[in-house]
């Protein structure tokens, strides 16, 4: 009698270990789903800003060369921004934030330069793209924000309890925000 009731105790603890591990499996599954959603909001995040600066990166050849007509002897504007350009496309998230942001202040830099010239600022051409990149730099501005949001709610995930426990366990690591350099947030100044 005693070794059936010591082989029922022994069976409810082992139900109880049974139901527990369920439990913790249900949970780590559910923490991990969470995880991998997150990140990839964050590469949809991304794929977003991609494309807007795909679209920025297509316009600023037309700008360039409508400008180019009008100040010849601006050369270095127009190869800061032609060189800016080219590096907004390659590299880590954080080393195309920096080309967006040392684009930013060139391309204020072309149209600072554009005010000294009239015909230019009255050319329909120059007036329609830079409307457009205005209209880009707006849905960058937009999309960025989009990102870095998810990107909060992602490492605020991997950094809480006990999604931490299981992030660290699978090598969930936190994202970079994208941010702009302090430089960047003063007003461009333009000398001549």
């Amino acid at each position: 009698m005693l070794a059936a009731g010591v082989g029922g105790i022994l069976l409810l603890v082992l139900l109880g270990l049974v139901v527990v591990l369920v439990i913790v499996a249900i949970a780590l599954v559910l923490v991990y789903n969470r995880l991998v959603q997150l990140k990839v909001r964050i590469d949809n995040a991304w794929a977003q800003i991609d494309v807007q600066l795909k679209r920025r990166y297509d316009l600023i050849p037309n700008l360039v060369e409508t400008v180019k007509g009008y100040a010849k002897h601006e050369k270095g504007t127009l190869e800061d921004v032609t060189k800016y350009r080219a590096a907004l496309m390659t590299g880590s998230p954080g080393e195309r934030a920096k080309a967006n942001d040392m684009l930013t202040g060139a391309l204020k830099s072309l149209f600072a330069v554009a005010e000294n010239y009239p015909q230019l600022k009255a050319n329909e051409n120059f007036k329609a793209l830079q409307d457009e990149l205005a209209g880009t730099e707006n849905k960058i501005s937009y999309v960025r924000m989009a990102y870095n949001d998810t990107v909060m709610e992602y490492n605020t995930a991997i950094m809480t309890f006990p999604n931490n426990l299981i992030a660290g366990m699978l090598g969930f690591k936190a994202t970079q925000f994208f941010q702009t350099e302090e430089a960047q947030r003063d007003a461009v100044q333009v000398k001549f």
